[in-house]
């Protein structure tokens, strides 16, 4: 009887790994990387309004971005689109968190790489749910990382948690400033022999990363004065951190240049979801 129901485990074990290495759930991974590269073109596009447009219109983060989408019909079947996308990512990220990066030799980094992949399936899992809320009418909400903040500053320790998470945010940003310099990228993508492509792949990439950084930067020390002064109202992620950046000196050239290179970020996802091993 034992014996049995562990031949049936493993013969599902076996068939699940099979479905996750299909050929569709490779075009769905492709789709996916395409949608969120979508997505960082119109966030940065809604940046550069919030540099020189007065700041008014879409927030200038993920719900801004489905938001500015659902405001005509096109738009609202190109965010199906997306969620589309985001929901088959998300299942090509849970199948490397679980049995992905086999071409990776080292143990610890193959360790890192999947529990990195099994992050993006949340990540993703939210972009799809949030997508879907504006292309139903929902509208994007807003605020919960100010009513997360809120409830955990009201905790005995919360000042600490939160400057804690605020950090860790900080590292993540400088994590992918390096990733960016280093092109750390590379190591999980198979680029073409055509030295122009590659090039345009690794300088996108590149730029990308170090604008993607520096912005997930700003998030988590907005995050830690959030828990200094006390005050959740300033832990509201993106686009609080980008309208906090355009109100500083040269403020609003700053933020022009990160939303470049957010744009950046977004044209290398196009390259990536060719490219990417999956």
């Amino acid at each position: 009887m034992t014996s049995a129901a562990g031949n049936k485990a493993h013969a599902a074990e076996n068939k699940a790994h099979s479905i996750a290495n299909s050929r569709a759930v490779e075009i769905g991974a492709r789709v996916g990387l395409v949608s969120y590269g979508i997505t960082h073109l119109i966030i940065a596009w809604l940046a550069l309004q919030i540099a020189f447009g007065g700041g008014g219109g879409q927030k200038a983060n993920q719900s801004g971005a489905f938001q500015e989408l659902a405001q005509n019909p096109v738009g609202q079947v190109l965010l199906w689109v997306l969620v589309v996308g985001f929901v088959a990512a998300a299942l090509w990220r849970l199948e490397e968190t679980i049995w992905g990066y086999t071409y990776e030799s080292d143990t610890t980094k193959r360790i890192r790489k999947r529990v990195s992949s099994g992050a993006k399936v949340v990540a993703f899992g939210t972009l799809a749910f949030l997508a879907a809320q504006s292309a139903a009418g929902s509208g994007g909400g807003g605020g919960g990382g100010q009513k997360a903040a809120a409830g955990v500053l009201g905790l005995p320790g919360g000042q600490l948690i939160v400057g804690a998470v605020g950090v860790g945010v900080i590292a993540v940003g400088g994590r992918k400033i390096y990733s960016g310099i280093k092109k750390k990228f590379l190591s999980d993508m198979s680029l073409p022999s055509d030295q122009r492509a590659r090039e345009v792949a690794e300088r996108t990439g590149q730029v990308g990363f170090v604008a993607k950084g520096v912005a997930t930067a700003l998030i988590g020390a907005l995050v830690v004065l959030a828990a200094i002064r006390f005050r959740p109202d300033e832990a509201s992620g993106l686009d609080v951190a980008l309208r906090t950046l355009a109100q500083q000196p040269f403020g609003p050239w700053l933020l022009a240049l990160v939303a470049l290179g957010l744009a950046a970020y977004g044209v290398f996802l196009f390259f990536d979801a060719k490219y990417h091993r999956v």
